[in-house]
């Protein structure tokens, strides 16, 4: 199955879910940013990959803004070479608005994470020449307060069908790359994987998260990706 078809039907299986309070405001960027993720997928998602990366979710400064995983917006611009038209979700949130590449806030956890990928590989080409890089679920939950709420945290309710929606698109995303490795960018991520891929002939583990809110990424985030990836077999 086509990424484009995994993409269309998810965000079929999305469209009509509902999420009540705290949650306040749900993007899908799937769906407004969809022209630069389709130009993500067209430009480094063809045939197979050896390692499959899987975030958790968009975070407000990354995938929000143009449509790319961790997409923090220099990276995803200059050394990938994706610009695009991005719109705006139904309802947005005033203290998260959606400026697209026209963002001048750094997404942390993409800056460390394609930095690393840039430093490591140097040309994009060598990097999706191994990796791909996707997140488990599309959508960004956010507070009142502007605040994002985790998939995980939602009440079950709500959570029950959309996990089935990014099950579903998870594992079709898997079988579309035939990848050695299902890595998840933190430990939700390398659940949700072995939860879907366990029967599969694949490698599933985790690499620890970009994240500002990580003590050990805030000491350098690097070094302990490549550990990681070592300790998993990934050289």
């Amino acid at each position: 199955m086509s990424l484009k078809q995994i993409t269309d039907d998810l965000i079929t299986d999305l469209a009509g879910l509902t999420f009540g309070p705290p949650v306040t405001h749900v993007y899908n960027p799937l769906i407004y940013a969809r022209t630069a993720w389709d130009a993500y997928c067209e430009k480094y998602g063809q045939g197979r990959r050896e390692v499959l990366m899987i975030g958790m979710n968009p975070g407000p400064w990354g995938m929000s803004q143009c449509g790319v995983p961790f997409g923090e917006v220099g990276h995803v611009r200059d050394w990938m070479g994706i610009d695009a038209p991005i719109g705006k979700p139904p309802v947005e949130h005033p203290k998260r608005p959606v400026q697209g590449f026209d963002c001048t806030r750094s997404e942390v956890s993409g800056a460390r994470l394609w930095g690393w990928a840039k430093d490591t590989f140097g040309a994009p080409e060598a990097f999706f020449e191994r990796f791909f890089v996707a997140n488990y679920c599309p959508l960004v939950f956010m507070e009142d307060s502007g605040r994002n709420r985790v998939p995980e945290k939602l009440p079950k309710a709500e959570r029950t069908p959309m996990f089935a929606a990014c099950d579903r698109a998870l594992r079709r995303t898997i079988e579309h790359f035939a990848p050695r490795y299902v890595i998840g960018v933190g430990k939700f991520a390398e659940k949700k994987a072995r939860q879907i891929a366990d029967d599969l002939d694949v490698i599933i583990g985790s690499v620890p998260h970009p994240s500002p809110a990580s003590p050990l990424a805030n000491q350098g985030w690097a070094p302990l990706m490549d550990a990681a990836l070592a300790d998993l077999g990934v050289r």
